[in-house]
């Protein structure tokens, strides 16, 4: 499975280690070239360090190219990991952004185990030259789990709320930070009272203390859209992408509970019907998990205790996501479809929604990092 985006690594830090079997000269997006002649491209670094011990188990796995990449050919077929003998194919997500691929595995790595991970020929540069030969690295775990990595959200980390479809309110709501959509129109952004200047490459409304992007706006705002969108979705995917700490947790039912750092997965929905709180440091990251909705029941709130920041908890939502009347809710929902918010909600965080937003005299502040 491959997306565009990006993801940081854990585990063992990058170096120009492994077996590398090619050049090692940077190159631009067009291949490097001596002479009039392309070269193909190579891979710069690697994570973990070819050789590499104690390895966490929420490690990823991440090669660094010297160019651009075409992201098609960036896949769990070019980028394997295996481990065991015979030799087994390990599951994951391919990602890959910045002339960089993540490989983050769908579960944790087994303790005190070697692996081997591979980046071979089929993998092209953006010029379509494949690597001259396979890339091959190893590394075995140890027994420990590293802390979490927030999720990438690229550009889409620009936006307080982002949407392909619309955005819509009843007045008045309060927005602190930029609103964008893509690929609808600015007339999908409803209850705003936009104001847009002549030529301007953003619109304004007084319920928004921030800027309003939308296509067709002067350039290079259509551009940005187009790659704040496809982050928006590379971030989705990241964030389902990781190993789960913990599964089926409350059987999909939370209220009530304090929960640690970590990384959480439902194959069901997920409903908060009292006051949940997150207890954690400032560094420490949550991600949820959803494969159907998500639904706040109203006048929950969500605390965040122990220095714990909005920014670094993810809500990963396959189906529709709720905040009921009221609701006091942090963190960046990346929502594959809905997100609503009811009468008097109020999020510190992201709307990062693949269909539309729809608000009710609101309020949403986009997350401060401290």
């Amino acid at each position: 499975m491959t997306t565009i985006g990006s993801a940081a690594a854990t585990g063992g830090g990058s170096t120009t280690g492994g077996k590398s079997t090619t050049g090692g000269a940077a190159a631009t997006s067009g291949g490097t070239s001596t002479g009039g002649i392309s070269e193909p491209p190579t891979v710069l670094s690697s994570t973990p360090v070819s050789g590499a011990t104690a390895v966490s188990l929420n490690a990823s796995v991440s090669a660094t190219f010297s160019e651009a990449m075409d992201p098609a050919m960036i896949t769990t077929t070019t980028f394997k990991l295996i481990s065991g003998t015979p030799a087994v194919a390990v599951p994951g997500t391919v990602i890959y952004a910045s002339s960089k691929a993540a490989f983050w595995p769908t579960n944790q790595l087994a303790s005190n185990t070697v692996f081997t991970a591979t980046i071979t020929s089929g993998a092209k540069s953006a010029a379509g030259l494949a690597l001259a030969t396979s890339h091959e690295w190893t590394f075995t775990t140890g027994t420990t789990v590293a802390a979490g990595v927030p999720v990438d959200l690229g550009t889409a980390g620009q936006y307080v709320i982002l949407t392909e479809t619309g955005i819509s309110t009843v007045v008045p709501s309060t927005i602190t930070g930029d609103l964008g959509i893509n690929p609808y129109a600015a007339s999908a952004i409803t209850g705003f009272s936009l104001m847009l200047g002549a030529g301007a490459a953003f619109s304004t409304s007084a319920q928004v203390t921030g800027k309003v992007y939308a296509p067709g706006y002067a350039d290079p705002t259509h551009a940005n859209l187009i790659t704040a969108t496809g982050d928006m979705g590379t971030a989705f995917t990241a964030a389902a992408g990781r190993a789960p700490d913990v599964t089926e947790l409350g059987a999909g039912d939370i209220s009530g509970l304090t929960l640690p750092a970590g990384v959480y997965s439902w194959s069901t929905g997920l409903l908060l019907a009292t006051d949940v709180t997150l207890t954690g440091s400032a560094t420490d990251v949550w991600i949820f998990q959803i494969a159907q909705t998500l639904t706040v029941s109203d006048g929950v709130i969500l605390h965040l205790k122990g220095g714990a920041l909005a920014q670094n908890v993810f809500w990963q939502v396959s189906g529709g996501a709720t905040l009921g009347t009221t609701v006091e809710f942090d963190g960046i929902i990346l929502g594959q479809t809905l997100i609503a918010m009811k009468t008097g909600a109020s999020i510190t965080g992201r709307l990062l929604a693949q269909a539309a937003v729809t608000l009710d005299t609101d309020t949403i502040v986009a997350p401060v990092a401290p």
